[in-house]
């Protein structure tokens, strides 16, 4: 009839109720503030009953400590949730609850309050909230939530707010309740919004002030009285911990203390079992609640922060003589509640989540990539951005990838995120943007291709990004328009690259170099850089002088103060440009150089190359690495790697600034097995003496993909590049559980095409084996990639390196191309003719073959070949 009003699909369960909110609707999310979660149950049962007895599906998340809120009878469906296993894993299974649920069900939550208890976030429940609901909305459900009044931060309360269709204040006072409706969304009468006491089962206004004033003006209103301010989990705890700080409090409660030095760890650190308890035996309360001093917002710190800074505990509490050595940091954190948040309120969540059953997953998470790279930041963000950019001033900086799957056991990421240096200079708002700019960089980098290739090869498909930042200050000094630290490096307590006898592994390697570290941990394929065996500084595998200037560093990385940027610059052109570096500490004059400049007339020759000879013999700098590193290895009882800088004053005495630890991923103990004696020469397909990385391996080969150098290098740079992408692809579509072996000249990787052939490490991921020809060029070495992202892939996945000099017979090495050119080529011969690219290749099928290829590596002995043989 006209004028008539359709009948609400739902209930409350109390006409009265339903009266006042003029209907329950589909779709609506209904939010209880309470305070205390005993008060909503009558609204709950009432709710409940009305949707049992109208046959609707009646669905409980349960997850809180208090007492359930949907009694058997209402023969609710009961899903029984942990939050604490992480705020992915319970969104993720509300979601698919609520689509095999269907339309029009009916929900029930407990106290959303214990969600950020449990998350040690308000902001997160507030991103659970935003999530949650609109789903829920979208299915034309009905669902009751609870919220403790004044328990939650005015961020979180209004999220909640803004996104619920309906919010109800109840209050109990003198057995009576009191409802008072907040938010109601799309309705509208006279009476709505006041005040409403509960006489039975009926609601009605109050009508008397002096009712109203003493109901309200007995519960404190934050948003009125300023004198309030209302702290969530992580304050309230932060603040607590604090105060068991102070000297003049009483500290005689050990084991308060200690769950206060647990829950902190859990809020701030780390939720990974092994690395916690590492935690608890180096972290004090006070480093602890100093971590939360300098947070930007909620969550977790990271893996690569947690490293850094478990490392200098580890150290300290070993040894006092760390206090002094070490450069002191003043790093600050952006949480990882931040960066959900951003995904969040950049609408990037969905596309996200539906990323993983996408057909093409690589491209949905391009478009995410893009969208991160304009995202805006919320208000409070952005604020606390500029306190943090306000402390550093104009000193450059770096914002650096903290994901907690970064940094991990048996997870390293190794270069995967990216990291943006700061030069910082400008206006406040310039230095802002350009701050901003590396944040959404690093965030936009979870979605590129090399990340989520990584994680699926890991198994961590299904696992969701979570990434928290650690910003830092380049450590290093300003000489005029330059700033660079004197010496960074990266250093590893165990060493793979065992190539004279009188290196012990066991001692640890450092990749050394002048100027910031990226020219030591990024693959360079123009420059050099020291490599050093801790126990046999000094020891190198050039010989004359020329081979030492050859093979030393070149090229600096540095901060260009005036171009504002990070920059590459000749070593020449740096020295030059730095009054009152102490040059001679760290480079030597190439005498020889001198000489033939005299004789031939040539003036103002700079001589000088990057040996650091006197840091390495003249310094206790070795000796304090090589204590270090032991120091941490016995402290994780694995293996390690760190990043690192080193600053120079005061007649050699110097600061090591430890930027970065993680447990570095070789196999160990290494076999010694000894190399099978007897094999004929025409059996062999390569042999080498070094160098070799990775587990010592005995193994058959099923497949060789080996790209032929005379033909690789006919082939233009476009071709080279379409080459590199052929071989992913045929490396990539190996049978499960076959063994395959990549040879080809050059350096596998190499951006430079006419030094190597530019795969990157999604091609190869897949092979067992990465051999590398000196065939290309003469006297051309292959880049060994120690310390690099490239190398660090090789060890975490098992892939054995084997580099083979040509022509070098007499010293260990051979390379017998033509016993592989003798087995059938895979590709098909039309494909070959047609393609010049394809006819690059040889790729041979063995899985069928009655005399197999068999790889037999000794890495003590540095020995290793490929033979012939039957099964």
């Amino acid at each position: 009839m006209p004028g008539s009003q359709v009948k609400p699909l739902f209930s409350s369960g109390l006409e009265s109720l339903d009266e006042i909110l003029q209907g329950i609707l589909a779709g609506d999310n209904v939010v209880w503030q309470v305070d205390d979660i005993s008060h909503q149950v009558p609204f709950v049962h009432a709710f409940c009953r009305c949707a049992h007895l109208d046959g609707k599906k009646l669905v409980y998340f349960r997850f809180a400590s208090h007492a359930p809120l949907v009694p058997d009878q209402f023969q609710a469906d009961i899903y029984e949730l942990n939050p604490r296993a992480g705020f992915e894993q319970f969104i993720t299974r509300i979601l698919n609850v609520i689509s095999e649920s269907g339309k029009g069900a009916c929900y029930v939550f407990d106290c959303l309050s214990e969600l950020a208890v449990a998350w040690y976030s308000d902001r997160m429940l507030g991103n659970f909230f935003k999530l949650a609901c609109p789903y829920l909305y979208n299915a034309d459900t009905v669902a009751y939530f609870a919220l403790l009044r004044n328990s939650h931060t005015p961020l979180s309360v209004q999220a909640i707010h803004r996104t619920a269709q309906v919010v109800l204040d109840l209050y109990r006072s003198n057995d009576t309740f009191y409802l008072h409706p907040l938010k109601v969304l799309g309705r509208h009468t006279p009476t709505m919004y006041m005040l409403h006491s509960m006489d039975g089962l009926d609601l009605n206004p109050v009508t008397s002030s002096v009712v109203v004033s003493e109901i309200l003006s007995a519960t404190p209103q934050p948003w009125i009285d300023c004198k309030i301010v209302v702290k969530d989990v992580w304050s309230r705890l932060l603040g607590d911990a604090q105060s068991a700080c102070d000297p003049e409090a009483d500290t005689g409660d050990p084991e308060k203390n200690r769950s206060y030095l647990r829950q902190l760890i859990r809020m701030l650190v780390t939720r990974n079992d092994k690395v916690a308890r590492l935690c608890e035996n180096y972290f004090d309360l006070p480093s602890l609640v100093a971590i939360g001093k300098r947070m930007v917002g909620t969550g977790l710190i990271g893996g690569k922060a947690a490293g850094m800074l478990l490392a200098r505990a580890i150290l300290v509490k070993k040894d006092a003589k760390w206090k002094k050595l070490l450069e002191t940091h003043d790093s600050f954190f952006i949480g990882s509640d931040i960066f959900y948040s951003f995904v969040i309120n950049n609408k990037c969540w969905w596309e996200r989540h539906q990323m993983k059953t996408d057909p093409d997953p690589y491209a949905a998470a391009e478009k995410i990539r893009k969208r991160l790279l304009k995202g805006k930041f919320q208000r409070d963000t952005l604020e606390q951005f500029r306190e943090v950019l306000n402390y550093f001033g104009q000193s450059p900086i770096i914002v650096r990838s903290s994901s907690l799957l970064e940094d991990a056991y048996g997870n390293a990421f190794s270069g995967k995120y990216e990291s943006v240096f700061l030069a910082n200079q400008g206006t406040p708002e310039e230095r802002l943007d350009k701050f901003k700019d590396a944040v959404r960089t690093v965030y936009a980098s979870t979605m590129s291709r090399e990340v989520l290739s990584y994680r699926a090869h890991r198994g961590l498909w299904n696992r969701y990004e979570e990434m928290a930042l650690l910003v830092q200050r380049v450590s290093g000094a300003f000489y005029g328009g330059i700033y660079l630290p004197h010496l960074a490096g990266v250093g590893y307590s165990y060493n793979p690259f065992v190539w004279n006898e009188g290196i012990d592994p066991k001692a640890g390697v450092l990749r050394l170099v002048f100027g910031l570290g990226t020219r030591a941990v990024d693959r360079h394929d123009d420059d050099y850089t020291r490599i050093i065996a801790l126990n046999a500084p000094l020891k190198r595998p050039e010989l004359t002088v020329d081979e030492i200037h050859k093979y030393s560093q070149h090229v600096v990385d540095l901060i260009d103060i005036k171009a504002n940027r990070q920059e590459s610059a000749p070593f020449e052109e740096t020295a030059r440009a730095m009054p009152g570096l102490p040059l001679s500490l760290f480079a030597d004059r190439d005498r020889e150089m001198e000489d033939r400049a005299e004789k031939y007339g040539t003036e103002n020759v700079f001589s000088w190359m990057l040996t650091f000879r006197k840091v390495l013999a003249e310094t206790e700098l070795i000796a304090d690495m090589r204590a270090m590193l032991a120091a941490l290895a016995r402290a994780y009882e694995y293996p390690v790697d760190i990043e690192f800088a080193v600053n120079f004053f005061d007649k050699g005495k110097y600061r090591i600034n430890l930027l970065q630890c993680r447990p570095f991923q070789v196999q160990m103990p290494l076999a010694a097995e000894r190399l099978p004696d007897n094999i004929r020469k025409q059996d062999i397909l390569l042999q080498t003496a070094g160098p070799i990385i990775g587990e010592a391996a005995a193994m058959r080969i099923d497949r060789i993909i080996y790209v032929r150098p005379d033909r690789y290098n006919d082939l233009t740079t476009a071709e080279r590049y379409a080459l590199a992408g052929l071989l992913g692809e045929i490396a990539n579509a190996a049978p499960a559980g076959s063994t395959t072996m990549l040879i080809g000249p050059g350096r596998w990787g190499s951006k430079m095409p006419e030094l190597g052939v530019p795969v990157t490490f999604n091609d190869i991921r897949n092979v067992a084996v990465l051999c590398e020809l000196s065939a290309m060029h003469a006297k051309l070495t292959p880049d060994l990639s120690l310390g690099t992202h490239f190398f660090n892939d090789l060890v975490e996945m098992g892939i054995v390196y084997l580099g083979v000099h040509n022509n070098r017979e007499k010293e260990g090495y051979l390379f017998n191309d033509k016993l592989l050119l003798r087995l059938p080529n895979a590709l098909p011969a039309s494909r070959r003719k047609k393609n010049k690219v394809a006819g690059a290749i040889h790729l041979a099928e063995l899985q069928n073959e009655k005399q197999g290829l068999f790889l037999h590596t000794n890495i003590m002995e540095q020995r290793g070949i490929v033979f012939r043989a039957r099964r």
